[in-house]
């Protein structure tokens, strides 16, 4: 489970002197604690599970982009220093995006199967895409391939 990978990365990172690996999980796992606390008071059973986790890593991370821009638009470089370091040790629990020929052979291979013909397929597509590689894609870039192959 993602979450007790969460816990072992952190007492690594805490054991290794790794203090700003260390301060990001401990980050995400107070996150955690807190959607789960506002989850079971909505009503839902349990924890999150892996995929609410990596939405919310996912959702870190975007925050963190944002940051890196502003510190960078302000001349704050080690702040967005300290950002970029947040977010390699965010994407070390994701899956790996599919590379751009990946993603090129994935668009092609689901055109095919679905036997879309034109844009009005590209809907289909993209959630046969989304379905199979679920937060390994960019689907604005995805869709962009599969609109731009379906549109010739």
């Amino acid at each position: 489970m993602l979450r007790e990978e969460l816990q072992k990365a952190l007492r690594s990172a805490a054991d290794a002197g790794d203090s700003r690996s260390a301060a990001t999980l401990r980050l995400v796992l107070a996150a955690l604690a807190q959607r789960d606390r506002e989850a079971r008071a909505a009503g839902a059973p349990g924890d999150l599970d892996d995929e609410a986790i990596r939405d919310l890593l996912r959702e870190m991370i975007a925050q963190r982009r944002a940051d890196i821009r502003r510190c960078e638009a302000s001349a704050r470089l080690e702040e967005a220093e300290r950002e970029a370091e947040e977010i390699r040790v965010l994407e070390r629990f994701l899956p790996t995006r599919l590379s751009e020929q990946e993603l090129d052979a994935a668009v092609d291979q689901a055109i095919a199967e679905l036997s879309a013909r034109s844009l009005k397929d590209a809907g289909r597509v993209m959630a046969l895409l989304k379905e199979r590689y679920n937060g390994r894609i960019d689907p604005g870039a995805a869709k962009k391939r599969v609109c731009a192959r379906l549109s010739t």
